[in-house]
């Protein structure tokens, strides 16, 4: 057996490479059309070739040319454009409704009287610092405010205005006394009046009302709202400390602040204050002696 083998190869080998006659002869005259000679290894090895070049053909014809829209499933070039151009529709009305889920977030924040967590800020104790600011009136503001109920056309600054009649008999309390460097303008968007003054002076309210705010913002530091009678409603920015709460009753000229620079929008120590009346914001000069 182990000697059959090599035999077996030799001859299989041999067949190979042996040269074999391909000839096609006419039936009637057995006259010879065509030959050709050629062994069975040039035979697989043709084979091969062909069957290669025709592989990279067909393949390069379906790749590079239109002939693959006719391959079943694949699609035309229209269609992938138009799955193109609604998959860049989606993406963007994605990114729509994500911006806009952050915005109704934020609504919803700020009617709920809540700040967005990454503007918090830790509140200071401030019991040792400021535990002997006096937030009743002293006995110079009682003095101060009884002038003004005597004598308002004196020391009061009233409201002359037609538009803001009902607002009139109100007796205003400055909030703090210094000098304004940026007076009301609606056309600039700005809707008070910037005071500056020394750090840590005394921020106080200008009417009778309840604290609705307190809170701190990246643009606007730390501020408090006071909601008053008539729809009035006053706000006090960039304060450096707060010392009401949120609810909390107070009296014209009570301490309810101290001024500082808190907030992307100060650039230096001062108080803004804004006067809202029935929702539109109104000059306080007009209604205050600063």
């Amino acid at each position: 057996m182990a000697v059959e083998k090599p035999k077996r190869w030799r001859r299989f080998r041999t067949f190979l490479r042996s040269k074999y006659r391909l000839v096609i002869l006419n039936d009637n005259t057995f006259g010879e059309k065509f030959s050709l000679r050629m062994s069975p290894w040039s035979l697989i090895t043709g084979v091969f070739a062909i069957t290669i070049v025709m592989t990279t053909v067909v393949i390069s014809l379906v790749a590079f040319t239109p002939l693959r829209e006719y391959i079943p499933g694949y699609g035309t070039v229209a269609e992938h454009k138009q799955i193109l151009e609604l998959t860049l529709k989606a993406d963007s009305i994605e990114e729509i409704l994500a911006a806009r889920d952050v915005y109704m977030k934020n609504v919803l924040n700020v009617l709920n009287e809540k700040l967005e967590k990454k503007a918090e800020k830790p509140k200071k104790d401030t019991t040792g610092k400021y535990a002997g600011v006096n937030t009743s009136p002293s006995k110079p503001d009682i003095e101060f405010r009884n002038d003004f109920e005597n004598n308002k056309d004196a020391s009061v600054a009233t409201i002359n205005n037609s538009r803001l009649k009902g607002l009139r008999e109100l007796v205003f309390y400055t909030p703090v006394k210094g000098l304004i460097i940026a007076s009301f303008n609606l056309s600039e968007d700005h809707f008070g009046i910037d005071v500056v003054t020394k750090n840590d002076e005394i921020v106080k309210s200008t009417l009778d009302g309840t604290v609705v705010f307190t809170g701190y913002s990246a643009e606007d530091g730390y501020v408090i709202h006071v909601q008053h009678t008539n729809n009035l409603t006053s706000i006090y920015k960039h304060n450096s400390e707060i010392l009401r709460k949120t609810g909390e009753r107070i009296k014209s000229g009570e301490a309810i602040a101290v001024v500082g620079n808190t907030g992307e929008k100060s650039r230096g120590p001062h108080l803004h204050f804004e006067l809202w009346y029935s929702g539109i914001p109104i000059n306080p000069q007009e209604c205050i002696a600063f």
